[in-house]
């Protein structure tokens, strides 16, 4: 089977031709090659970079609590309930204001409702430290998740809008990057809170400064509401009935996608992966940390786990767009995260760095699922709408998971209710993610 790359090339020079022969046809359009040619060097290459730290980003806010649960609990005075509360919360706002991105998108363009994401997530982190009291912590915390929610959804519309035939190479650097920044917000939150003097509040304001880098690089995109000239082609002519010269699409009404059975498929597929890793990111710390690990091993056993992502983020999405069906991968994922569960029941000290790497495999499941978005629709406005559904569900499905969580875990006095619980919706997971993962799209289910 040719490669990816050989695939964008063949892709690419005919685009390239294409838009080449419409420009010796429609005297004037000079200037619109020279913006593609344009967008095919500093500004594909400037997006690329505001893609990886917007996805850098988008996880610091939740690992970084996780991390200081304990000391936040203290100094706030939360009980292990409304800690739980705390850890739904992220699902909760995603669920929430993920459903409008697409909506803002359409009117202020993908650049500036990511732009306007960043800001809130900077502006989220610096505030809820110092806000005073347990609701203000949760409201800038809101405010902070409210920007990741709007970015999560976007990201795989604007890869599928502006690198149309790089959707698993952009999936899995995005994911990468994803990855990267969660490992590093859960390794190193202690050591700089330690640094930092050792108090819980600028150990968790520091992460403040990551979302700064990608504010700066989306101001270019505020205004930038075109696709290049060479994806819009591509997408153009591949729609068109006959390929070729078909000219631009006509507006098409928006998909039914509540009457696909791959799109609710995909969506619970989403929502208990969800579930999963904001147990992991809001929990995982605290299970090894009461099992008698010190706080500095729990966090890095929580980097390893979110640190398998960084590799596994990159591989897992260019396999994934090769295969004619995901459910091999969602099986192999599913087995890791039922070992790693079973194993930090039994032995959760003796094994504790298997169980990380195993768990930390099971995680990469999130990567697959914004693969299979990109996968399950062919249009980028159907990407849209399916992005949105699969999340914002997802999302509220999630929601239940850390908060029953804390309450299982106060009111049994020990983590073995909990770890069973994770276990036990590791089973859903694999089946609901073999059917979203069969070779088919959402427009051909539902229709028009």
């Amino acid at each position: 089977m040719p490669s990816e790359e050989t695939r964008t090339e063949t892709r690419t020079d005919k685009t390239e031709t294409l838009t080449a022969t419409e420009t010796r046809a429609v005297p004037g359009q000079a200037s619109s090659t020279s913006s593609t040619r344009a967008w095919t060097t500093w500004t594909t290459r400037l997006l690329m970079l505001g893609i990886v730290l917007a996805a850098f980003n988008l996880r610091p806010a939740i690992t970084s609590l996780g991390a200081l649960l304990e000391e936040v609990r203290d100094g706030l005075g939360m009980s292990g309930s409304v800690a739980g509360l705390l850890t739904s919360v992220p699902p909760l706002c995603f669920a929430v204001f993920g459903v409008t991105a697409p909506r803002l998108a359409r009117r202020f363009g993908p650049g500036a409702v990511v732009w306007a994401g960043m800001v809130a997530i900077t502006a989220g982190l610096l505030i809820r430290p110092y806000a005073g009291g347990t609701a203000g912590f949760l409201a800038a915390t809101a405010l902070a998740l409210m920007g990741i929610a709007v970015s999560n959804v976007l990201m795989p519309v604007i890869v599928k809008r502006y690198f149309p035939d790089r959707v698993g190479s952009m999936t899995g650097l995005y994911s990468m990057a994803l990855a990267f920044g969660t490992s590093i917000a859960a390794a190193a939150t202690v050591p700089v809170t330690n640094a930092l003097g050792g108090g819980w509040q600028p150990g968790l304001a520091v992460w403040a400064t990551l979302g700064v880098a990608a504010v700066l690089a989306w101001i270019p995109f505020v205004r930038h509401r075109e696709a290049p000239q060479s994806a819009s082609v591509s997408e153009r002519t591949a729609d068109a009935p006959g390929g070729r010269g078909a000219g631009p699409a006509p507006e098409q009404p928006p998909l039914r996608i509540t009457r696909s059975r791959t799109a609710w498929a995909l969506a619970v597929f989403f929502g208990l992966q969800a579930t999963a890793a904001y147990i992991t990111m809001g929990w995982m710390a605290q299970i090894f940390r009461d099992s008698g690990v010190s706080a500095g091993t729990a966090g890095l056993l929580l980097a390893v786990i979110m640190v398998m992502g960084v590799p596994l983020a990159f591989v897992i999405p260019r396999v994934a767009t090769r295969l004619p069906h995901q459910g091999p991968i969602v099986l192999v994922l599913g087995l890791c995260g039922l070992a790693g569960y079973a194993g930090l029941y039994f032995a959760p000290v003796g094994g504790a760095w298997a169980w990380a790497l195993l768990l930390g495999i099971s995680n990469c499941a999130f990567p697959l699922a914004l693969t299979m978005v990109g996968m399950r629709a062919r249009t980028g406005a159907g990407v849209a709408q399916l992005s949105a559904f699969a999340q914002s569900t997802g999302y509220l499905i999630s929601i239940p998971g850390p908060l029953l969580v804390g309450v299982l875990y106060q009111h049994s006095g020990g983590w073995g209710l909990p770890i069973t619980l994770m276990c036990a919706l590791m089973v859903p997971q694999i089946v609901v993610g073999v059917l979203a993962g069969r070779d088919r799209t959402v427009e051909d289910e539902v229709g028009r």
